[in-house]
Protein backbone atom coordinates (compact mmCIF):
# COMPACT_ATOMS: atom_id res chain seq x y z
CA UNK A 1 0.00 0.00 0.00
CA UNK A 2 0.92 3.92 -0.59
CA UNK A 3 2.35 5.40 2.54
CA UNK A 4 3.47 2.01 4.38
CA UNK A 5 6.99 2.24 5.33
CA UNK A 6 9.22 0.83 8.42
CA UNK A 7 8.51 3.78 9.81
CA UNK A 8 5.09 3.17 10.14
CA UNK A 9 5.17 -0.68 11.33
CA UNK A 10 7.87 0.88 14.29
CA UNK A 11 5.40 3.63 15.29
CA UNK A 12 1.88 2.93 14.69
CA UNK A 13 -0.82 5.87 15.14
CA UNK A 14 -2.29 5.71 18.80
CA UNK A 15 -6.27 5.06 17.33
CA UNK A 16 -8.41 2.89 19.12
CA UNK A 17 -8.61 0.49 16.74
CA UNK A 18 -4.48 -0.29 17.41
CA UNK A 19 -5.24 0.19 21.21
CA UNK A 20 -7.86 -2.74 21.16
CA UNK A 21 -5.68 -5.07 19.07
CA UNK A 22 -2.74 -4.21 21.61
CA UNK A 23 -5.06 -5.29 24.69
CA UNK A 24 -6.96 -8.16 22.29
CA UNK A 25 -3.22 -9.43 22.34
CA UNK A 26 -2.04 -8.55 25.74
CA UNK A 27 -5.59 -10.47 27.22
CA UNK A 28 -5.03 -13.60 25.37
CA UNK A 29 -0.95 -13.84 26.33
CA UNK A 30 -2.13 -13.44 29.93
CA UNK A 31 -4.69 -15.81 29.53
CA UNK A 32 -2.32 -18.75 27.92
CA UNK A 33 0.34 -18.02 29.93
CA UNK A 34 -1.48 -17.25 33.51
CA UNK A 35 -3.65 -20.75 32.79
CA UNK A 36 -2.19 -23.21 30.13
CA UNK A 37 1.01 -23.12 30.21
CA UNK A 38 2.47 -22.95 33.17
CA UNK A 39 6.19 -22.34 32.79
CA UNK A 40 8.14 -25.16 34.96
CA UNK A 41 12.16 -25.34 35.66
CA UNK A 42 12.77 -28.76 36.34
CA UNK A 43 15.20 -29.85 38.95
CA UNK A 44 17.37 -32.20 40.25
CA UNK A 45 17.36 -35.61 38.27
CA UNK A 46 14.29 -38.02 39.48
CA UNK A 47 13.34 -38.09 35.63
CA UNK A 48 16.39 -38.77 33.97
CA UNK A 49 17.04 -40.34 31.73
CA UNK A 50 13.30 -39.40 30.49
CA UNK A 51 13.72 -35.17 31.43
CA UNK A 52 16.70 -33.65 31.43
CA UNK A 53 18.31 -33.08 35.42
CA UNK A 54 17.77 -29.08 34.98
CA UNK A 55 15.47 -27.20 31.84
CA UNK A 56 12.98 -25.29 31.24
CA UNK A 57 9.53 -26.70 30.20
CA UNK A 58 6.02 -25.32 29.87
CA UNK A 59 3.34 -27.40 31.60
CA UNK A 60 -0.26 -27.79 29.35
CA UNK A 61 -2.66 -27.43 32.27
CA UNK A 62 -5.18 -28.34 29.30
CA UNK A 63 -3.95 -32.02 29.38
CA UNK A 64 -6.72 -33.27 31.88
CA UNK A 65 -9.36 -31.17 31.22
CA UNK A 66 -11.37 -34.34 29.49
CA UNK A 67 -10.05 -37.03 31.36
CA UNK A 68 -8.06 -38.28 34.28
CA UNK A 69 -4.42 -39.12 34.12
CA UNK A 70 -3.54 -42.72 33.23
CA UNK A 71 -0.64 -45.30 34.21
CA UNK A 72 2.32 -44.09 32.87
CA UNK A 73 1.58 -40.17 32.19
CA UNK A 74 4.32 -37.64 33.12
CA UNK A 75 2.50 -35.20 34.97
CA UNK A 76 3.32 -31.72 36.84
CA UNK A 77 2.63 -31.99 40.09
CA UNK A 78 2.02 -28.98 42.46
CA UNK A 79 4.27 -29.22 45.62
CA UNK A 80 4.30 -26.03 46.58
CA UNK A 81 2.94 -21.80 45.48
CA UNK A 82 5.41 -22.04 42.47
CA UNK A 83 7.18 -25.39 42.81
CA UNK A 84 6.83 -27.77 40.51
CA UNK A 85 7.91 -31.39 39.72
CA UNK A 86 7.29 -33.79 36.75
CA UNK A 87 6.61 -37.33 37.94
CA UNK A 88 5.10 -40.69 36.55
CA UNK A 89 1.74 -42.04 37.24
CA UNK A 90 2.26 -45.64 38.71
CA UNK A 91 -1.13 -46.16 40.46
CA UNK A 92 -3.90 -45.71 40.19
CA UNK A 93 -7.07 -44.67 43.22
CA UNK A 94 -7.55 -47.96 44.70
CA UNK A 95 -4.90 -49.52 43.80
CA UNK A 96 -1.76 -51.37 45.58
CA UNK A 97 1.43 -50.21 45.33
CA UNK A 98 5.15 -51.84 46.15
CA UNK A 99 8.40 -51.73 45.65
CA UNK A 100 10.97 -54.68 45.95
CA UNK A 101 14.42 -54.97 45.24
CA UNK A 102 13.85 -52.03 42.93
CA UNK A 103 10.86 -53.27 41.16
CA UNK A 104 7.60 -51.95 41.03
CA UNK A 105 4.52 -53.97 41.89
CA UNK A 106 0.78 -52.94 41.23
CA UNK A 107 -1.85 -54.98 42.94
CA UNK A 108 0.86 -57.87 43.71
CA UNK A 109 2.07 -57.91 39.72
CA UNK A 110 5.56 -56.80 38.56
CA UNK A 111 5.20 -54.20 36.56
CA UNK A 112 7.36 -54.36 33.32
CA UNK A 113 8.82 -50.51 32.85
CA UNK A 114 11.33 -49.64 30.18
CA UNK A 115 11.43 -45.87 31.07
CA UNK A 116 13.93 -46.95 34.22
CA UNK A 117 16.96 -47.39 33.02
CA UNK A 118 19.10 -47.02 36.45
CA UNK A 119 18.75 -49.88 38.62
CA UNK A 120 17.74 -49.54 42.29
CA UNK A 121 17.60 -51.90 45.27
CA UNK A 122 15.48 -50.13 47.21
CA UNK A 123 11.95 -51.95 49.22
CA UNK A 124 8.42 -50.03 50.11
CA UNK A 125 6.13 -51.96 51.77
CA UNK A 126 2.69 -51.99 49.91
CA UNK A 127 0.54 -49.07 49.96
CA UNK A 128 -2.58 -48.32 49.30
CA UNK A 129 -3.77 -45.37 47.19
CA UNK A 130 -6.74 -43.09 48.67
CA UNK A 131 -9.21 -42.14 46.51
CA UNK A 132 -8.66 -38.75 44.77
CA UNK A 133 -5.10 -39.89 45.05
CA UNK A 134 -2.60 -40.93 42.63
CA UNK A 135 0.48 -42.62 43.39
CA UNK A 136 3.76 -40.64 41.27
CA UNK A 137 7.20 -41.37 41.07
CA UNK A 138 10.68 -40.22 39.26
CA UNK A 139 11.51 -42.61 36.90
CA UNK A 140 15.22 -42.17 38.25
CA UNK A 141 14.43 -44.88 40.82
CA UNK A 142 18.30 -44.91 42.11
CA UNK A 143 17.08 -41.80 44.25
CA UNK A 144 15.57 -43.51 47.18
CA UNK A 145 14.90 -39.99 48.50
CA UNK A 146 11.93 -39.20 45.78
CA UNK A 147 10.02 -42.33 46.76
CA UNK A 148 9.57 -40.94 50.26
CA UNK A 149 9.39 -37.46 49.34
CA UNK A 150 6.09 -38.11 46.83
CA UNK A 151 4.16 -41.34 46.57
CA UNK A 152 0.63 -40.77 47.03
CA UNK A 153 -0.93 -37.02 46.04
CA UNK A 154 -4.40 -35.45 45.78
CA UNK A 155 -5.44 -35.58 42.50
CA UNK A 156 -5.81 -31.87 43.10
CA UNK A 157 -2.38 -31.32 42.67
CA UNK A 158 -1.60 -32.64 39.26
CA UNK A 159 -2.07 -29.49 37.51
CA UNK A 160 -1.03 -30.84 34.09
CA UNK A 161 1.46 -32.50 31.69
CA UNK A 162 4.70 -31.61 30.48
CA UNK A 163 4.25 -29.92 27.07
CA UNK A 164 7.70 -31.79 25.42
Amino acid sequence: MAGDTIGDFLHPKLTWKFLLRLAAVALTAYLIFGYLLIPCIIHGGSMEPTYASTGFNFCWRGAFFFDKPKIGDVVVVKYEDRVFYLKRVVGMPGDTISFYEGKLYRNGQQVEEPYVKLPSDWNLPPRHVEKGHYYVVGDNRSMDIDIHQFGQVAAKRIIGAPLW
